[in-house]
């Protein structure tokens, strides 16, 4: 078969997995926000948006991670690359993306930029990125101030309403990378002045070290110096020399990487020449502010670009190890690799993605590649502070992570977002993983494993949520991740990558362990983990319960379901090799049905609700007993999630397994009487690792599949619609608390005030919902059809009803009969040819209209899309599960649908 390692860029992927090459040394790890970050927070009272605020970034020397726009670096970004911009208006040199902090936007941070990942390659050997800076002084404080004095009722104010990008003024800026070799960096930077008049831009492409020397932990300094009139060299103690080279630069500007003392707290700065210093010469014209010895360890080739009205200017600079020879020219370079990129795609996406589609899946793989950064966190260090620095306050030593002294990370991370969101995540990466499976495998594999190596992985098995607390509960979805991966990867390069599969099960075992020991309050297989993922779903803060309450989470619960199936299926693959891991097998296989027993048994303690034929949360407590929570909210829809089939015949390999499954099912009927599709064949003679029984399986999708309650023409709600006319409210012990319906932005100040998950359209578990209802289709065939939407009359079978509801997502970001697409909103300045094709990937889209919401660019799991329209257009199965997909065969015709032809 033929694989994306048949092609140039994968042959490059190649010399990875055998490390003979070091195409990975350099990419995209540059933050786009390194301000206002836990790492970088040394206050008493773990104010990190106060502590080190956006004005100080320019001033301040970062102790942990650098910052900068467009920007790149080493993979252990020892040195960095990006753009600096002047439109000789702004108060400022632009350096980085700003943004509204927590406390600031009326719900919570967010950036007030627009930038665009249009392209990247897996090695990065080829990238695009587009930033539209506007030739009007940006408005920082107005939107500050605006977004302050709005409500959380009001929307945000972002940067189009204030009129600045009116009448086209502005400059599109696109930075093209590319790799003629592995450490030699070709980068041309595009500007088009799109604006009705002349206008003057200042270009400084930056060239500086992290400052790993004032810290008092090691003081080896490496150096930029002047080599000519074009080019500087780059010395350090142990990346080496390299060379930059601007041919084109007006002049070179040195100064040091150091804190403006001076400017930021009124005491003597250590050198001259700190980090401002190119503000100071540009913008203020201060030309004493650099050093004129030409050294230093940050560096600017200043450019001045005067373009007329749609006239396009460029800026080429080079930078490569210093064994290396410049180009006379970059064209041809950046020609081939740009070639190189479209034969790669061409060969990871199918045939029948349309092109409207296509457009979409690479933007999204160009944004979860580029948003792959270097993050750097040594919980020790930072807890104790630095032998050359005050002494952090004694309340760290109590404080945020301090439970956590084994995490040391210096490592390139799949990140959720590189400015709102520039930390990892473990659930987000899993996310990530499954997309990424399609484009680089290796890397795929890698992130995963990383997140269970000892310096990650607490020593008691818990997996670090992300950096605001490393001891929250995020779901655990990692086996259901590699499993995926392994499929995908299986699939489509026919590699079967067994040792991943092992490695990641024996550290999931740890973790299971620990799920089951600390989050069982009452040991029933009822479990707990406050939001679990789902932020502020309920009426109340479920890690911060009333007092005298316990909860069971139906999503906790389920989630520890879906767990116990992933480590049964893998155990499952793995005795295919060794049958020893058929005890194991067994071990996770009772998990699943005590756990499915707990969940919908007829006990007392099961969380489905007969009456309203919905699972919910239940509280319990010695004064009130044990109640129901009536949300109706994805919660209740987290019991499909533990579901996937298997051949009833495959468990003849396994006898040792089936035995002791034979034996529990005769002597344990009270169990396995809730799971009965695990007892009992269906179609094609498969079996059903399911918690939901299919009377309950129709009552569920009655609300999920009405349009007046979870399902948008976008997907389906994260709460139902229902609570829009009928709020719920729960008093409990004098204190009221409410749920309503809220498809856009959050108006709850619960976990900051900038994640909602009260009715807007979540990618993740919308992933989820569509795998789900294939394994419940591929155990009930067509003998179990549903309304199409509920009250329409229209049957489907839960294949169909999985393909229609991957069409009303892929309506997020594919354009309508107008050309505009839903996630831009109603703003014009988005309708316009120039701007529609660019897209972002919001952290959630709003449940009526589609419009992007959240973190601007979570390219993580939103672009998932990718996984989405690849497997409508495949036929393969969207996490990489080898079940049978016959609805995509037959019976396409009935009830009114049509063929797709593969066409999205």
């Amino acid at each position: 078969m033929t694989t994306i390692y048949d092609t140039v860029e994968g042959k490059r992927l190649l010399t990875l997995r055998t490390k003979e090459g070091h195409w990975n040394r350099w990419g995209p790890f540059l933050a786009e926000r390194a301000w206002a970050t836990v790492r970088e927070d040394y206050s008493a009272d773990g104010d990190a948006w106060g502590f080190f605020p956006h004005d100080h970034a320019r001033s301040r020397a970062y102790r942990w991670n650098e910052d900068g726009l467009a920007g790149i670096c080493d993979r252990h970004q020892y040195l960095c690359f990006a753009l600096a911009l002047w439109n000789e208006q702004d108060a400022i040199l632009k350096e980085r993306l700003f943004g509204v902090t927590g406390p600031e936007g009326n719900h919570g941070e967010d950036v007030k930029e627009y930038y665009y990942y249009l392209d990247s390659t897996p090695t990065h050997s080829w990238m695009h990125y587009r930033y539209q800076y506007p030739q009007r002084a940006y408005p920082y404080e107005e939107l500050v101030q605006v977004n302050q004095g709005r409500s959380r009722e009001e929307r945000e104010y972002e940067l189009c309403d204030t009129g600045i990008f009116d009448d086209s003024r502005y400059f599109e800026v696109d930075v093209l990378y590319a790799k003629q070799e592995a450490e030699h960096l070709l980068v041309r930077i595009q500007v088009t002045n799109r604006g009705p008049e002349e206008a003057s831009l200042h270009v400084l492409p930056t060239l500086w070290f992290r400052n790993t020397w004032r810290w008092g932990r090691d003081d080896r300094k490496p150096s930029l110096a002047a080599r000519d009139k074009t080019s500087v060299r780059a010395t350090h103690f142990e990346l080496g020399e390299y060379v930059m080279v601007a041919p084109g630069a007006d002049q070179w500007l040195f100064t040091e990487n150091e804190t403006n003392n001076k400017r930021l707290f009124d005491s003597p700065n250590d050198t001259p020449y700190v980090k401002d210093a190119f503000h100071e010469y540009v913008v203020n014209g201060n030309h004493r502010a650099v050093n004129p010895a030409g050294k230093g360890t940050r560096v600017a080739a200043h450019h001045k670009l005067t373009l007329g009205p749609g006239e396009t200017g460029q800026v080429d600079v080079q930078l490569y190890e210093a064994s290396h020879k410049p180009l006379t020219r970059i064209q041809s370079g950046l020609d081939a690799r740009r070639q190189e990129a479209d034969a790669f795609y061409q060969q990871a996406l199918p045939e029948k993605l349309d092109d409207a589609s296509r457009l979409v899946v690479r933007q999204a793989f160009a944004g979860m590649l580029w948003t792959k950064q270097y993050y750097h966190y040594v919980i020790t260090d930072w807890l104790e502070g630095d032998p050359g620095m005050p002494a952090p306050p004694a309340e760290r030593k109590q404080g945020r992570n301090h439970e956590w002294t084994h995490l040391f990370t210096r490592d390139v991370i799949s990140m959720p977002d590189k400015w709102e969101f520039p930390w990892f995540a473990s659930w987000d990466l899993a996310f990530h993983c499954i997309t990424l499976a399609h484009v680089d495998p290796d890397l795929a594999k890698e992130q995963i494993i990383l997140m269970l190596r000892e310096w990650y992985m607490h020593p008691n098995g818990q997996i670090p949520a992300y950096e605001w607390d490393f001891g929250a509960v995020n779901p655990p979805v990692l086996p259901l991740a590699a499993r995926s991966v392994f499929e995908i990867e299986r699939a489509t390069t026919g590699e079967a990558d067994y040792n991943f599969i092992e490695r990641v099960f024996h550290k999931m075992l740890l973790n299971f362990t620990w799920w089951v020991n600390r989050k069982d309050a009452e040991g029933k297989n009822i479990f707990q983990g406050g939001f679990l993922g789902m932020d502020n779903i309920g009426p109340f803060d479920r890690g911060d319960l009333p007092a005298g309450y316990q909860i069971g989470q139906a999503d906790g619960t389920s989630w520890m379901a879906a767990f116990a199936k992933s480590m049964l299926y893998n155990a499952m693959l793995l005795a295919e090799r060794d049958p020893n891991y058929e005890d194991l097998a067994s071990k996770f296989w009772e998990h699943f049905v005590y756990i499915a027993n707990a969940l919908n048994g007829t006990n007392g303690d099961s969380l489905w609700d007969e009456e309203d034929g919905f699972f919910y949360d239940h509280l319990s407590s010695d004064k009130h007993g044990r109640f129901p929570v009536r949300a109706r909210t994805m919660v209740g829809f987290t019991p499909l999630f533990g579901a996937s089939t298997v051949a009833a015949s495959c468990f003849d390999r396994f006898p040792h397994f089936d035995r002791r499954r034979q034996w529990f099912i005769e002597h344990r009927p009270y169990l396995t009487r809730n799971v009965d599709s695990l007892v009992h064949k269906g179609t094609d003679d498969t079996l059903l690792i399911g918690l939901v029984r299919p009377d309950q399986l129709k009552r569920m999708l009655a609300y999920m599949l009405d349009e007046d309650e979870f399902l948008s023409d976008y997907g389906i709600r994260s709460v139902s619609k229902y609570h829009e006319q009928h709020p719920l409210e729960l008093r409990l012990d004098g204190k009221t608390y409410h749920l309503d319906y809220e498809p856009g932005e959050s108006t709850s100040p619960m976990f900051g005030g900038n994640s909602n998950w009260r009715g807007p359209i979540w990618l993740p578990v919308n992933v989820l919902i569509l795998y789900s209802l294939r394994q419940y289709y591929n155990y009930y065939g067509d003998s179990l059809q549903v309304e199409f939407p509920t009250g329409s009359g229209r049957k489907l079978n839960l294949a169909q009803v999985s393909d229609q509801i991957a069409l009303r997502l892929t309506r997020l970001f594919l354009p309508d009969r107008h050309g505009g697409r839903p996630i831009h909103g109603e703003h014009p300045l988005f309708q316009r040819p120039e701007w529609r094709d660019l897209l972002p990937f919001h952290e959630y889209f709003h449940g009526d209209t589609g419009r992007g919401c959240g973190a601007y660019h979570q390219t993580g799991w939103s672009g998932m899309i990718a996984s989405i329209m690849l497997d409508l257009a495949s036929e393969k199965e969207l996490l990489g599960d080898n079940s049978p997909r016959k609805a995509r065969f037959r019976n396409r015709s009935q009830n009114g649908t049509k063929p797709r032809a593969g066409k999205v």
